[in-house]
């Protein structure tokens, strides 16, 4: 929770740049938009503001139209994999190839920044709870004073203004002399409250309008709005652009209200409208409660409604037509801004990986991960084809544990540090729990035993700012090394996503890097599993061990064969169990029954 608090005040920052391009809109379309549109857009930014606590993550549209367009080229896996028979992919090479040893590193403690945010917000939601409580209780002792309406001819009124909007539903009305305005309140049970000064200033055509008001608050059920916005409000109390779009949406509520009641009555009346808000302005107030809707306002927003009944004509067809374009057009674009906040919001990190124009196929392989959650990621250069299992998961960054080893080498043979030739590192003699780590190494044999001091020591040699440097040049996944520099790649800040696995990999087989070829051949020679005239297997396991618990294991590699380069990468996960020795296992399988081998 306290890690969301701060991926939450970054979403805010999206959600300022929504509001202003919502007011922005709106400014735009003002003279096409009808009054009811421009109210109904804020509806938008409220389901908005409630993306960051919505427990999935939103898919953009070119993820969509990607999906759709390979839906119908989508293979089924097949069942039944023997894993005795995927293992002869394997033709040669060491039969040891898959023991991943690897160390347990703690859970991460959440930042203390981010827990003083959060410290912050709900202390701040509590005093906005205060505040809305009192009111509500205010509005309670208003309902117990208030008596039910007693005068004939407000009533008869009352009745003609139900029958006139062939509203069915009986809506009690009061008289109180703790209102300036009057209010509708309620959702479930509504109820209209009248001010006695306006029953006892009795005026049959202004008593018309205010009730007909009221009665369109009840038809349009503003009350649910109101619970809405007040809601936002407690939530975002910290955010002044969404206090300042919550206050426009309460106006346009009003001037939507407003056109409604002209909508009923005839063009000569219009004015007689404008009249009663104006000789009632000084009588009216904005309303003090959270859960009402009503006549009153301030007068900035009386003068707003006023010039909107001024300037109000019935909407022809060809108005109604561009205003609806226009909202379209307005919503799709506030909607396309969803999966952003959505990604930044979320406790998983993302890659934006768009696959609209690659030729993707997304497969069903579940049948071989078992109890497993698990993803494969197989890209054939040859066709350029992808194929993808679990197209979430295969988006999802997590710590890429010892297949970061790959570059980690690589950066050390580019800086000098180790090389080609001469790979030895000695061992300082402090012991581990595995016997091939206590011995001095070899880039081959630390490869091959994933020996974690050997890159450690890569690493203090060359300092955190090269290593980031190298990093950020190869765009490795998140780019992100805030952790503990001895175990960044380890259950900590570094993460990548099987889909930037197969990206990097092709980039390394290629040396797209542009590094030093010599280089990049001494990388391949450490991680080859297997080699024969039918081809090369190249791979590495990793295995995420948090507390004790095996929760994250990874395979990733390419097979070379005499026509054909594949590329892949599985991972898996899980409460225990999640190691990479049974990822490679999976992928051996799944690679096997795709005639995949050398």
């Amino acid at each position: 929770m306290a890690d969301f608090m701060i991926r939450f005040f970054i979403c805010n920052v999206f959600i300022c740049g929504i509001i202003g391009i919502l007011l922005i809109a709106r400014r735009i379309f003002k003279n096409t938009l009808s009054s009811r549109m421009q109210y109904h857009l804020w509806f938008l930014l409220l389901g908005l503001l409630a993306v960051p606590f919505i427990p999935f993550r939103f898919i953009g549209f070119p993820q969509i139209f990607s999906w759709l367009a390979n839906l119908r080229g989508s293979l089924s896996s097949n069942t039944g994999t023997d894993m005795e028979e995927a293992a002869e992919i394997i033709s040669a090479g060491n039969a040891d190839w898959m023991n991943d040893f690897t160390l347990s590193v703690n859970s991460e403690i959440p930042s203390v920044t981010g827990y003083i945010l959060l410290g912050i917000w709900i202390a701040g939601i509590f005093a906005m709870i205060i505040l809305v409580s009192k009111s509500s209780l205010r509005l309670r002792s208003l309902e117990k004073s208030a008596l039910p309406l007693q005068n004939r001819e407000v009533r008869r009124l009352y009745h003609h203004c139900l029958e006139e909007m062939e509203i069915h539903r009986d809506i009690p009305v009061y008289s109180t002399a703790f209102l300036k305005s009057p209010i509708i309140v309620g959702f479930l049970k509504p109820c209209i409250y009248l001010p006695i000064h306006l029953i006892s200033d009795y005026n049959e055509s202004d008593m018309r309008y205010m009730l007909l008001h009221e009665l369109q608050h009840y038809r349009h059920h503003d009350a649910i709005a109101g619970y809405l916005m007040n809601l936002a409000g407690v939530v975002y109390w910290f955010n002044p652009l969404v206090w300042y779009a919550l206050r426009e949406m309460r106006n346009d509520r009003e001037i939507a209200c407003d056109t409604s009641v002209l909508k009923m009555l005839k063009e000569d009346d219009y004015e007689d409208y404008g009249n009663t808000l104006i000789n009632f302005a000084e009588k009216v107030s904005l309303i003090p409660f959270p859960f009402a809707a009503g006549l009153g306002g301030n007068m900035k927003q009386m003068e707003r409604r006023i010039l909107n009944i001024a300037s109000y004509e019935k909407p022809t067809f060809t108005k109604r037509l561009k205003g609806m374009t226009a909202f379209v057009l307005t919503a799709v674009l506030l909607s396309g801004f969803a999966p952003f906040i959505s990604a930044y919001a979320a406790e998983a990190d993302y890659c934006q990986w768009n696959s609209s124009s690659e030729n993707v196929s997304y497969v069903d392989l579940s049948s071989y991960f078992g109890e497993y959650e698990g993803c494969f990621v197989l890209y054939d250069l040859k066709n350029d084809a992808w194929s993808i299992h679990n197209r979430e998961n295969a988006a999802l960054r997590v710590s890429p544990n010892s297949t970061y080893k790959i570059y980690d080498a690589l950066f050390g043979l580019e800086e000098g540090v180790i090389t080609p030739d001469d790979s030895l590192i000695a061992w300082n003699g402090e012991s581990y729990p595995f016997e091939a780590w206590n011995a001095d190494q070899t880039l081959q044999s630390a490869m091959a035993s994933s020996v974690n001091w050997y890159f450690q020591s890569i690493d203090e040699q060359l300092g955190a700012s090269v290593v980031y440097s190298y990093i950020q040049e190869i765009g490795y996944g998140n780019e992100n090394m805030s952790g503990d520099f001895s175990a960044y790649w380890m259950g900590s800040s570094l993460k990548i996503s099987p889909i930037e696995q197969v990206e990097l990999l092709t980039k390394l087989q290629s040396n797209s890097f542009g590094f030093a070829s010599e280089n990049i051949a001494a990388v391949k020679d450490a991680i080859c599993l297997s080699s024969s005239d039918a081809g090369t297997f190249y791979g590495k396991t990793g295995t995420g061990r948090i507390d004790g618990q095996d929760v994250n294991g990874w395979f990733v590699g390419y097979m070379e064969t005499t026509d054909n380069t594949y590329f892949f990468a599985a991972n898996i996960g899980a409460d225990d169990g999640a190691a990479g020795s049974n990822a490679a296992e999976i992928t051996l399988s799944i690679l096997s029954d795709m005639d995949i081998r050398i």
